[in-house]
């Protein structure tokens, strides 16, 4: 076995993801190309999304895009190289998002998250696990920055929140729950309230999660009761649609703007005028 920087263990061969029935041949093929290409011009970076998801839960989705996580500083040179293949390439959303097309098809290309936390880092590579993805070896996303950057997924039409009870069912007891919540850093409440719902949905799962974190994390919520005189809606954090009228009738500062956040209001707009139109 080989063992992580942080001295988790990783299978000395890369597994296989099964991707059967979860994108089209043309799509397999793409994906492919875009991480051979990636993987030949060194790159980093590590697959997350769907195929994640079903590499840690079993849990196998339909997918319409390939999901790449990769450092702001790697971004520039990602879709520089997959330009020069031919491929179409678009900084979407320079916040967070950037994609490459081939026709119909895209890949994403995720440095952080919509809300401008969950920045990819070194810790996503060092815990990352070896498999291989549509025929080519590859990183995947640490099942810690899965549920850590699927905790802030709140939209109406979108909620993640069954993916994490899925991931905590199937990986609770490997799960690197100290690392987890130094992640989640001071939106620890955000988490717990994630496992609250994993204990309602799965009753006989529940010895998923160390009684250490729970209680951890009920003993902060008993210090922290009382309301805190802060003019900030941390809502916004969750969902970029059903907390604007908070922002924009009631008072209420943006929580993804400076000083609490670091997202430029120009790119906050940008993403809040492509409600519907984007993902």
């Amino acid at each position: 076995m080989l063992l992580s920087a942080k001295g988790g263990r990783r299978r000395a061969r890369p597994l296989p993801v099964s991707t059967r029935r979860m994108v089209s041949l043309p799509a397999s093929e793409f994906y492919g190309d875009v991480i051979k290409t990636l993987t030949s011009a060194e790159v980093p970076f590590v697959v997350g999304g769907a195929f994640a998801l079903k590499h840690y839960a079993g849990v196998a989705r339909g997918t319409k895009d390939l999901d790449v996580f990769l450092c702001r500083r790697d971004l520039r040179r990602a879709l520089d190289v997959l330009a020069e293949r031919g491929y179409t390439t678009d900084e979407s959303f320079p916040h967070w998002l950037s994609k490459a097309f081939c026709g119909e098809l895209f890949v994403d290309f995720i440095h952080a998250s919509a809300n401008g936390l969950c920045q990819v880092d070194e810790q996503w590579f060092a815990s990352a696990v070896t498999v291989t993805i549509f025929g080519q070896p590859a990183l995947l996303c640490p099942i810690e920055e899965v549920i850590w950057s699927k905790c802030f997924v709140m939209e109406r039409e979108r909620f993640d929140g069954a993916d994490i009870a899925h991931l905590i069912a199937a990986r609770g007891r490997s799960i690197d729950w100290r690392r987890l919540l130094d992640r989640v850093g001071e939106h620890w409440r955000v988490l717990f309230g994630h496992i609250v719902f994993f204990s309602f949905a799965y009753p006989r799962e529940r010895g998923k999660v160390p009684a250490w974190v729970f209680d951890l994390l009920m003993d902060r919520m008993n210090a922290e009761r009382d309301a805190e005189d802060v003019p900030v809606c941390n809502g916004t954090l969750l969902s970029r649609e059903q907390y604007l009228v908070d922002v924009r009738e009631r008072g209420y500062a943006d929580a993804r703007l400076p000083p609490w956040g670091s997202v430029p209001q120009t790119e906050i707009q940008a993403w809040t005028d492509a409600i519907g139109k984007v993902k």
